[in-house]
């Protein structure tokens, strides 16, 4: 569940005219779902089995990632490593495949490149929460005091940033979009981009009404 959970975290180190610092953590809930169609039949969903396949032909190597079909079990074999050379490859990391390391499996299990080279998608639905330490004023009042907000991930989930500001905040898209819109919310990225990465973004005060508005 993509939910916020309330941490409290020391604010130190703040920027000039930053009144007040929160962090926010992108938490991990569980590893992504491979979306990968089945050869057996046909479903798209697979998790790892948590194991890892090294095969040996002389001095070369391959090594593949083993996956499960939700749906009839069936394992499948991403590939890792193909024909390559058993000295070009790290003794501690060929031990940690020969080990079924979990978090060498974790680590594989969520790698984009990994991915994007083997021809599947990951799923991130579900696998992370946004445990905040929420801001201790009224973001919506006019003169509430600039803010520092550090977003951390945990897990390279990729995530709208929308979707952060909404659920680290509890506010409304359209509150949200409307902060952004008029520069009381100041993002370093779009507020449609995806994030994956650690970033930082301000919350100013109010600005005022123009004469033409007032």
């Amino acid at each position: 569940m993509n939910s916020s959970r309330p941490i409290r975290v020391p604010a130190h180190g703040r920027g000039p005219g930053i009144d007040h610092k929160a962090l926010w953590v992108v938490s991990e809930l569980g590893l992504p779902t491979i979306v990968k169609t089945c050869v057996s039949c046909r479903s798209t969903r697979h998790h790892p089995t948590g194991k890892i396949r090294v095969n040996a032909n002389h001095k070369l190597l391959d090594v593949w990632l083993l996956i499960c079909c939700d749906l009839c079990d069936r394992t499948s074999k991403i590939p890792v490593h193909e024909r390559i050379n058993v000295r070009a490859l790290d003794h501690e990391r060929l031990l940690r495949f020969e080990n079924n390391d979990p978090a060498m499996v974790r680590q594989l299990t969520m790698d984009a490149t990994l991915a994007h080279k083997a021809a599947y998608q990951l799923d991130w639905t579900d696998t992370w929460r946004l445990e905040t330490d929420r801001p201790f004023y009224d973001l919506q009042r006019e003169d509430a005091a600039p803010l520092e907000v550090i977003i951390r991930f945990q897990l390279p989930a990729s995530i709208r940033v929308e979707k952060l500001l909404t659920a680290g905040f509890g506010l409304s898209r359209p509150a949200v979009r409307g902060m952004v819109d008029s520069g009381r919310i100041r993002l370093p990225l779009p507020i449609d981009a995806k994030a994956r990465e650690d970033f930082t973004f301000l919350v100013g005060t109010a600005l005022p009404l123009s004469p033409e508005r007032s």
